[in-house]
């Protein structure tokens, strides 16, 4: 069995190898032959530490991926967010590779939203609203940040010391950056991206200009929430994978009769993305196994 420790892994992970990995899994995610199984949720001993399993198989890899979240962790010097990816050898059941992915989960999850940006969001697309201060942020403004040409980037949060370090730890994209509240920042923002662990919504649906993408990413469980419902009413909604979506992701909150399409149709051009400049469009990245595979895969060939 090859093993990959966190600190080999995310001395080769960067933004380019995890957009074209997940690009090609948001395709294979929408193929017939593709299984993606139901998550399991669970805690540790101490209930406010916890922990998820997404497991998958395509034509080619069989595996799963173990989340995990330790809320004080940083006391100790380490970061709340780790993951363990394991590939099955198919021909005989054994563990055929075993990666440390924390950093790496980071960047795929930036990643689904920048394959599904890129395709939905206007091209003219100037100025970006982030919601969250959290560990997953600022992956996802780097990454949008090499799909557009941002004029701006509006950073919005709870607390606003953790905003302006963020605003700081932004200064490398040569973006101007600054703190907004969040009636502002959705009245001017082109693409707005939630990633929080909130449980309600965290904006009103009339603040949202016409045009506007929206990428959903906190929400991967049951019961959590980033966006008010009426908005689903006037948008175009795509997700990573409906059947997972509407079980866990933003879309549970979506009337039943709301149709949900695949990103990965909309990159193998079987039906449409945006269908105009006016229209709304409505990302949900609820996080799937198949992503997992195939980056850990992506990993193991470059090193």
């Amino acid at each position: 069995m090859r093993f990959i420790s966190e600190s080999e892994s995310s001395a080769l992970i960067n933004h380019e190898l995890a957009y074209d990995a997940i690009y090609q899994a948001l395709i294979a995610a929408t193929q017939p032959d593709t299984k993606s199984f139901a998550v399991v949720h669970g805690q540790a001993s101490d209930s406010k530490n916890i922990f998820s399993v997404k497991s998958s198989a395509t034509q080619h890899l069989a595996g799963l991926k173990v989340g995990s979240f330790w809320e004080d962790n940083p006391k100790n010097g380490l970061p709340r967010h780790n993951a363990l990816i394991l590939l099955f050898n198919q021909t005989n059941g054994k563990m055929a590779a075993a990666i440390e992915a924390g950093k790496v989960n980071a960047f795929r999850t930036a990643a689904s939203n920048a394959v599904a940006t890129h395709v939905l969001a206007r091209k003219d697309s100037k100025i970006l609203a982030i919601f969250g201060t959290g560990n997953q942020a600022k992956y996802e403004c780097e990454a949008l940040a090499r799909i557009r040409n941002f004029e701006q980037i509006l950073i919005v949060g709870r607390n606003s010391s953790k905003a302006e370090k963020m605003a700081k730890d932004l200064n490398h994209l040569g973006i101007k950056t600054g703190v907004s509240e969040a009636k502002e920042a959705c009245e001017q923002a082109d693409i707005i991206v939630t990633a929080t662990s909130s449980h309600a919504p965290l904006f009103k649906a009339e603040w949202v200009k016409a045009g506007t993408h929206i990428s959903s990413i906190g929400s991967d469980k049951q019961g959590k929430q980033e966006l008010p419902p009426q908005l689903f009413l006037l948008s175009g909604l795509f997700c990573d994978l409906n059947t997972q979506s509407k079980v866990i992701g933003e879309f549970q909150h979506a009337p039943e009769s709301a149709t949900l399409t695949n990103i990965g149709d909309v990159l193998l051009a079987k039906t449409q993305g945006r269908l105009s400049q006016e229209q709304i469009t409505i990302y949900d990245s609820s996080g799937l196994s198949i992503q997992d595979l195939y980056i850990a895969q992506k990993i193991l060939e470059i090193s």
